[in-house]
Order: structure tokens, then C-alpha cells, then sequence
């Protein structure tokens, strides 16, 4: 029989107590460890297949010839974009425009705002939704037009696809005075009577753009002239003396019925 019968239940009581605290204290130390390890592991697969590349002017013009290059406008207000932009979404929308953005990840993304605060934003924003490949102007477009001035029909090239001899295709594309000069459309001319170019503008400002549209007529010559697998050349001339003359290309396959 136990002297102390209380005094050996408060012990019980204490050791039991002690025990639950322990296991407590041992599974928050085993949740921090796994909270912390996979937050370290998203970190470094983020760091593996993200990559955030400030660039200059020069290595920018180059990237955004790539034929597979996505170039992004993300300043507000909206301003005058980089010849060939696909897309303006301001930078802290991204998240809400996902569908504007191209569905491989792996596209080269170059971003541009007018200063690169925006674009330096804007790319982690693309980093953190897993594009891999991002390129983030430096110094923005107001370094861009000091460093790059041109004149420039975009896209360089537009498939018409098929085209049943008969029918008239038309398309059209932009013609951008990225010069701080104003320049002068002196004169508007094609590879081939099938085809018939206008611009909307004769006369650009600075930086500005304009339509340039476009009609193909595969049946204008009466004959078999203008079958199968054809490309054809838009020719603009201007009074600026480094951009002379600007071109752009049409390709077609066209087929009898």
C-alpha cells in the first residue's frame, strides 16, 4: 500500500503531460524541417528552369529577329511599342492575361517597358508562371531609341496558305518609323502585278506606325502565270537616306479548283 497515493498520481500526471508535450514538440520540429526543404526545392527547380536575362539594345534588336521570339510591351500607360511587339499587357497584369502569353513555355520572352522598372517586375511575374527563357530590356525604350533607329515592315512575311486561283487574298501588315526624324512614303511598290500594296499614311512622325494592306489576285494574268508555291515582294520606298527602301514578303500556294 503507497504512503503518498497523491503524491504518485501528480507524478503520473506530470510524466504524461511531458510526453504529449515532447511528441508535440518533435512533430512542429519534423513539419518545420518539411516545410522548409520543399520550400528549398521549389526555390532551386525555379532557379534550374527559369532564367531572367537583362540585355542591351543591340543583343535585344538581335533576340526579337528570332522567328519563335515573343516581344512584350508591359509599360503603362501604353506607349509607342517595339517594331514586331505580339503583345501589351501592363505589368502588373500579367497574372490576368495568361492568354495573351504563348502556351510553350520555353518561348523566348523579351520584355520591355519605357524605363525597365515595369520589365524587371513583369519578369518575375513570367518566371514565377514557368516560362524559362525571359529577356528584360535594359534601360527600356527610352535607351532603345537612342541606341536603335529604323524603319521596318512587320512581320517580314505572311502566309496566305492556299489560295484557289480566281479568289483575291488579302492581308496586311505595319510600317513603323522608329526614328526620331519624320519620314516621307515616297513610293509603294510590288514583285508582281498579282499583287497590289497601299499604305494608309504617307507621311510618318516620329515613331509612329501605319497600315500597309495588301491584295493578291493569282488570276490577274489570265494564265497559269501564278500557280503553285509563289512568294512575292512589298517594296516601300522612303526620303530617309538609311531606309531607303524597306521590304516584306507574301507566300502563297495556289491551286485550280
Amino acid at each position: 500500500m503507497a504512503l503518498f497515493p497523491g503524491h504518485k498520481q501528480e507524478e503520473q500526471v506530470v510524466v504524461r503531460n511531458y510526453k504529449i508535450a515532447a511528441a508535440l514538440f518533435i512533430t512542429l520540429v519534423l513539419f518545420s524541417v518539411f516545410l522548409f526543404t520543399r520550400q528549398n526545392k521549389n526555390d532551386i527547380t525555379h532557379e534550374q528552369t527559369s532564367s531572367i536575362e537583362q540585355v542591351d539594345s543591340s543583343r535585344f534588336s538581335e533576340l526579337a529577329k528570332q522567328e519563335n521570339a515573343f516581344l512584350l510591351d508591359v509599360h503603362i500607360p501604353e506607349q509607342t511599342h517595339i517594331p514586331g511587339t505580339d503583345a501589351f499587357i501592363p505589368y502588373n497584369e500579367i497574372e490576368k492575361h495568361t492568354d495573351q502569353l504563348p502556351s510553350d513555355k520555353t518561348t523566348p520572352i523579351l520584355v520591355y517597358c519605357r524605363s525597365g522598372n515595369m520589365s524587371r517586375q513583369a519578369s518575375e511575374t513570367l518566371a514565377s508562371l514557368g516560362y524559362t527563357t525571359i529577356y528584360d530590356l535594359e534601360g527600356g525604350t527610352d535607351l532603345y531609341k537612342q541606341q536603335v533607329e529604323i524603319i521596318v515592315i512587320t512581320p517580314e512575311t505572311q502566309d496566305l496558305g492556299t489560295v484557289i486561283y480566281g479568289d483575291v487574298a488579302k492581308t496586311e501588315f505595319t510600317l513603323t518609323n522608329f526614328t526620331p526624324d519624320p519620314v516621307e512614303i515616297t513610293n509603294v511598290s510590288t514583285s508582281c502585278g498579282c499583287t497590289q500594296a497601299e499604305v494608309e499614311k504617307k507621311s510618318l512622325a516620329p515613331y509612329e506606325s501605319t497600315r500597309v494592306n495588301v491584295s493578291f489576285d493569282p488570276a490577274v494574268h489570265k494564265d497559269d502565270t501564278d500557280l503553285g508555291d509563289l512568294t512575292r515582294t512589298i517594296y516601300i520606298e522612303t526620303n530617309n537616306s538609311n531606309f531607303q527602301k524597306v521590304t516584306a514578303e507574301i507566300t502563297a500556294m495556289v491551286v485550280k479548283n
